[in-house]
């Protein structure tokens, strides 16, 4: 039996996850603002959703409050809101809303450091505990993104992965940084991947292939260390 907490799992790849990495039997707190539409799917998986606002400074504590003692064994910080026209053509920087950057920056990066913080107490009592942030192959070098608020939080969150592995290893636990391309989340997880192939052909990364990474990683014995996946979409725009 496994306990997870996954955050940002309201839609999207953390939906995936939600019903994808649980077996039966298994624990998931899903973190988000809005309540998921389907919390039981009948597949033997305990589902508990805690209501969070991410942007606000106390969502750790209220996070942490309602876990206490629980074991946790999979963190999975997969969150990351962008510039309100940041994938439009007239994209401009220079017309960013300097509160919007605040949120972007509490976010994707604050508060990935302060709920890991909060949580890893819950981590140290698992016999093989691994944590996930889901960055983004805009986060690494040489992308030609102008979202600088996104593209900074994103590199960021490589730092964070970079800096918490060395102060956790100790206790064993894994942390890994996934960095994907463009993800086809406009189709749901149960639709199956050949319906991603044939309507993107390529240009976009099925969920069932982010949701694999992470169950492949999840499953190792504690004496391997996956630090970094980039995974771009093989015909993609994206590095």
């Amino acid at each position: 039996m496994k306990n997870f907490i996954i955050f940002g799992a309201s839609k999207g790849l953390g939906e995936a996850f939600v019903k994808g990495l649980p077996e039966a039997g298994d624990n998931v707190w899903i973190v988000s603002r809005s309540c998921p539409n389907r919390m039981e799917l009948n597949d033997g998986v305990h589902r508990y959703w805690i209501e969070a606002d991410l942007a606000l400074a106390e969502a750790s504590d209220k996070i942490a409050s309602r876990l206490r003692d629980v074991v946790i064994d999979v963190f999975i910080y997969n969150v990351g809101i962008w510039e309100s026209k940041g994938f439009m053509d007239d994209y401009d920087f220079e017309k960013d809303d300097p509160n919007e950057i605040v949120k972007i920056i509490n976010v994707n990066v604050t508060s990935a450091i302060t709920c890991v913080q909060k949580l890893l107490p819950n981590l140290k009592k698992s016999n093989n505990a691994k944590i996930f942030f889901i960055g983004s192959t805009s986060g690494l070098e040489n992308n030609d993104s102008t979202q600088i608020s996104f593209v900074a939080s994103k590199f960021g969150l490589r730092g964070i992965s970079n800096s918490l592995r060395e102060h956790v290893k100790k206790y064993g636990i894994g942390v890994t940084c996934i960095n994907p391309g463009e993800i086809a989340t406009q189709i749901p997880y149960e639709d199956g991947i050949e319906k991603v192939l044939s309507a993107y052909n390529g240009t976009q990364i099925p969920l069932q292939d982010i949701v694999s990474l992470v169950k492949c990683v999840m499953n190792l014995s504690r004496a391997s260390c996956v630090k970094e996946i980039n995974i771009p979409a093989m015909l993609g725009t994206s590095v």
